[in-house]
């Protein structure tokens, strides 16, 4: 018998047994005879991932996003399944002979054995930075997101790209605006589908802000002591560089 977590997942959406993620045994939650993949280990327990069928429209499903806010460990775990899910579903044929692929025996990869191709989860690195400027910190409104969250800017790295350039690139291009003193501050693993999020802070050198109109709504210098706009919820990498970044702003001098 299997105990363990089972992290049923369908798109972007996981489901939820009084609202938590399942754990026991298979038969439990009517997975025995289903096909399953073990990801990770999570309180000494294996954690699987089910792909959700439609024998699963009964079940609770709940959107990713908003258990950002659950343990970093089991919300990593959530991120990896909804990754990997994506993954096997858009690779499920060869994309050098066409041929369909298989689940590689001994590591989590697709196999073709027509033509012994074989191609690994897909990463796509992105960099998010909160930019600095005496006791203000600067933030943007996207598209997205227009007139609700003000957050910090974001976007991919580019292919032969060093991660730094592109945290230049992007500032700039989204505002018009130069900085220095870029260091990394940590790291989100953010599945929508397959993103990695890199976290850095960085201080303003120069320029006037001018937005990238394609993309940003608004961006503005906000004052350490002033109230913010709405911003990111917690748990997520934005969030926490914001916070990082008011602290450094109240050290600073007035």
């Amino acid at each position: 018998m299997n105990k363990g977590y089972w992290i049923i997942v369908r798109d972007f959406d996981i489901a939820l047994v009084n609202g938590e993620i399942p754990c026991g045994l298979a038969e439990e939650f009517g997975l025995s005879e289903r096909e399953k993949l073990a990801i990770g280990i999570y309180q000494n327990l294996p954690v699987y991932l089910v792909k959700a069928t439609e024998e699963d429209n009964y079940r609770e499903f709940v959107y990713l996003r908003t258990q950002i806010g659950r343990e970093p460990e089991l919300s990593h775990l959530l991120h990896r399944a909804v990754s990997l899910n994506h993954f096997f579903h858009t690779h499920q044929f060869c994309g050098k002979c066409g041929e369909k692929t298989v689940l590689a025996d001994n590591e989590i990869a697709v196999h073709c054995n027509a033509c012994g191709n074989r191609v690994y989860p897909t990463i796509s690195p992105s960099i998010i930075v909160a930019v600095r400027k005496g006791r203000q910190i600067l933030l943007a409104n996207h598209l997205r997101h227009k007139g609700t969250i003000y957050t910090t800017l974001a976007g991919f790295v580019e292919a032969g790209e060093p991660v730094e350039n592109a945290v230049h690139r992007e500032i700039f291009e989204e505002t018009g605006l130069k900085v220095k003193n870029v260091r990394y501050f940590g790291s989100q693993p953010w599945a929508f589908p397959n993103s990695l999020m890199l976290g850095f802070l960085a201080d303003y050198e120069s320029g006037e802000i001018q937005l990238q109109e394609e993309e940003i709504c608004d961006a503005k210098w906000f004052d350490c002591d002033d109230e913010l706009p709405e911003i990111p919820q917690k748990g997520t990498i934005a969030f926490e560089l914001i916070q990082a970044t008011l602290k450094l702003c109240r050290e600073q001098q007035g």
